[in-house]
């Protein structure tokens, strides 16, 4: 089977990081391995994957902290695969620019279907580089980011100005998780001047309006506790 990606597991478990690495290669998936932080940022520099799927309890640092140093130079995807499973850690790893975050344990299809998830995103990116898209279409979703307007399947959305930086923020990150606190900071003029109370108002308000099915929403997944993030459709 002819690889189709380069990827890079960044695990100190031998039985995680062989159990990644099999469902990757029983999928065509062409990977590295690295068991330590630092030799997960040569590999970083000197290999450049795709992606990277990285545990945080690494033997000489914590995850988040490789997190933090790429993020410096480069916006490559990285999916969090880590044991912690409190709200307060995916979100700390996300907003230090995590792209998605998954617990162990895991099963075999929720990495695969983080992946190709993660994989639809960079695709649109690569897409969308080189070029100054003014434009951005998802499913029957059309927004016009030079005209400040959208629409749904033809029809206008009267969106108001806040529902309507909610709605470009989470277009313009289309298959990444973003925290309720990165919305806020990027939404409102004073991030202390709202809270997630406010953000889940507007998020609601906003969803009644895109939505085809509001008991089914396939616009905007909700992460309990976390934040948001628009599905590719």
């Amino acid at each position: 089977m002819e690889a189709k990606h380069n990827l890079l597991i960044v695990e100190d478990e031998k039985a995680i990081s062989n159990l990644i690495a099999t469902t990757l290669e029983t999928q065509g998936y062409h990977y590295e391995k690295a068991s330590n932080g630092t030799q997960a940022l040569l590999e970083i520099t000197s290999h450049t994957p795709e992606i990277v799927l990285l545990d945080l309890g690494l033997p000489d640092m914590d995850g988040i902290e490789i997190i933090k140093k790429v993020r410096t130079w480069s916006s490559i995807p990285i999916i969090v695969i880590s044991a912690r499973t409190e709200d307060t850690d995916k979100i700390e790893a996300l907003d230090a620019g995590a792209d998605d975050y998954l617990t162990k344990p895991f099963s075999v299809e929720e990495l695969l279907a983080r992946l190709r998830s993660t994989l639809r995103r960079l695709s649109y990116m690569r897409s969308e580089s080189g070029q100054e898209s003014t434009v951005f279409e998802n499913g029957g979703l059309r927004i016009d980011f030079a005209e400040a307007e959208a629409s749904m399947e033809g029809k206008p959305l009267h969106l108001s100005p806040i529902e309507y930086k909610l709605l470009c923020e989470l277009a313009r990150n289309v298959g990444k998780v973003l925290t309720h606190q990165y919305l806020i900071s990027r939404v409102w003029e004073h991030a202390d001047a709202s809270d997630i109370s406010s953000l889940r108002v507007y998020m609601a308000t906003l969803r009644k309006k895109i939505e085809p099915d509001k008991e089914n929403p396939v616009y905007i997944q909700t992460r309990v506790g976390i934040g948001y993030k628009m599905n590719r459709l």
